[in-house]
C-alpha cells in the first residue's frame, strides 16, 4: 500500500477528524435551517398587508397632526405663545405625506440570493477554515507528540517525502470536504431563496461571481490547513499551532491596532490581518484616513487606501509559504529521536 493511501486512511480514522467533521456538518446544517425560518416569501397577500399597515400608519399620523394643529389654533386664540411648541404656523408645513410611509418598511425579511449569498460563502469559509486548522494541526501534531512520526520514519526514512505526503493527504481531504459541503451549502441556500426568498436577477454572471467567491473560500481553507500543519510540525505538538494562532491574533488585532493608533500611523488598519481577510472576500476593502481632513474648513473627503484581494493573496500566500518552508527545513535538519 502506498504511503499516500496510508496517510489518507490514517487521517480519516482519527476520532478527532470524524468528530470535527460531524460538528462542522451539524453547525452548517443548523445555520441553514435556522436561517430558512427567518426568510419569508413576499406573496401578493403579504405585500397587500404591508400596504394596508402603511395606510393605517399614515392615517394615524395625519390624525395626530390635525389634532396638534387644532390644539395650536385654540391656544393662539387664548393668547398663548405657541411658536416654541408648534412652530411658526402651528406645524401646518409638517403635514404627513403618503410617500413618507413606505410599505417596504412593513415587509418581513426576504433572502435575496443574488445580493446576499456572498455573505454566506464567507460564513462557510470561516467555519470550514476552523475545521481545517484543527484537523491540520492535530494530524501532524499528534504524530509527533505520541511518537508515531518516529515509528513511521523507521518504515519510510525519507523525511521530506513523509512530511510532504502527509501534507498532500491533508490538503486532498480538505479539498474534497470543502467541495462536497460547499455544493450542499449552495444547494441549500438556493432552495431557501427559491421557496422562502427570491432568485430574481440570478444570471450567468451572478453564478460566475459566486463561483469565484467559492474559489477564494477554498484557497483560504487550504491555506489555513497548510499553515496549521506547518506550525504543528515546527513545534512537534498541536498546541504549537493553537498558541501561534492565538498569539498572532492578539498581536495583529490588539497590539498593532493600539500601537498604530498611539503613533498616529496613517491607514493603520493596513497592518492588521482582518483587513486582508475582509478584502479577500469583498474583493476590495477601502480604508479611510479621517486625519487628512480639516473639518473646520467645512466638509472633507478623507483620503482612501484600497486593499484588493490580490494584496490579500500576497499576504496570506507569502505567510503560508514561509511557515511551510520552515517546517520542511526543520524536518530535514532536526534530531528525530
Amino acid at each position: 500500500m502506498s504511503l499516500y493511501v496510508t496517510e489518507l486512511r490514517r487521517l480519516f480514522k482519527r476520532r478527532l477528524t470524524r468528530l470535527l467533521l460531524v460538528l462542522l456538518i451539524l453547525g452548517l446544517g443548523g445555520i441553514a435551517v435556522v436561517f430558512s425560518f427567518s426568510s419569508h416569501k413576499l406573496s401578493p397577500a403579504v405585500i397587500a398587508e404591508a400596504q394596508a399597515e402603511a395606510d393605517v400608519q399614515y392615517q394615524r399620523a395625519l390624525g395626530d397632526w390635525r389634532q396638534a394643529v387644532t390644539e395650536c389654533d385654540a391656544a393662539k386664540a387664548r393668547g398663548e405663545n405657541t411658536e416654541q411648541r408648534y412652530g411658526p404656523d402651528c406645524g401646518r408645513e409638517w403635514q404627513p405625506q403618503p410617500e413618507m410611509f413606505d410599505p417596504k418598511w412593513n415587509l418581513p425579511y426576504q433572502f435575496d440570493f443574488r445580493n446576499e449569498f456572498g455573505i454566506f460563502v464567507a460564513v462557510f469559509a470561516g467555519a470550514t477554515a476552523l475545521f481545517a486548522f484543527l484537523v491540520g494541526a492535530s494530524f501532524v501534531g499528534a504524530e509527533w507528540s505520541t511518537g508515531g512520526m518516529m515509528n513511521l520514519l523507521l518504515w519510510r526514512p525519507k523525511r521530506l517525502t513523509v512530511l510532504a505526503t502527509k501534507l498532500a493527504a491533508l490538503l486532498t481531504t480538505l479539498l474534497g470536504v470543502s467541495l462536497a459541503l460547499g455544493a450542499l451549502w449552495t444547494v441549500a441556500f438556493w432552495l431557501i431563496a427559491k421557496n422562502r426568498g427570491t432568485t430574481a436577477k440570478v444570471t450567468a454572471g451572478v453564478w460566475q461571481s459566486s463561483a469565484l467567491d467559492g474559489v477564494r473560500a477554498l484557497g483560504l481553507i487550504l491555506a489555513v490547513g497548510a499553515a496549521a500543519f506547518a506550525l504543528a510540525s515546527l513545534g512537534r505538538h498541536t498546541a504549537m499551532a493553537l498558541g501561534a494562532a492565538v498569539g498572532l491574533g492578539v498581536i495583529s488585532e490588539i497590539a498593532i491596532r493600539i500601537g498604530v493608533a498611539m503613533a498616529g500611523v496613517r491607514f493603520g488598519d493596513r497592518w492588521v490581518l482582518s483587513t486582508y481577510a475582509l478584502a479577500w472576500f469583498q474583493k476590495q476593502w477601502t480604508l479611510l484616513d479621517h486625519r487628512s481632513c480639516d473639518f473646520s474648513q467645512g466638509q472633507c473627503s478623507p483620503k482612501e487606501l484600497i486593499i484588493t484581494w490580490q494584496d490579500s493573496a500576497l499576504v496570506f500566500g507569502v505567510g503560508t509559504a514561509l511557515v511551510l518552508v520552515a517546517a520542511f527545513w526543520m524536518m530535514r535538519r532536526r534530531d528525530i529521536t
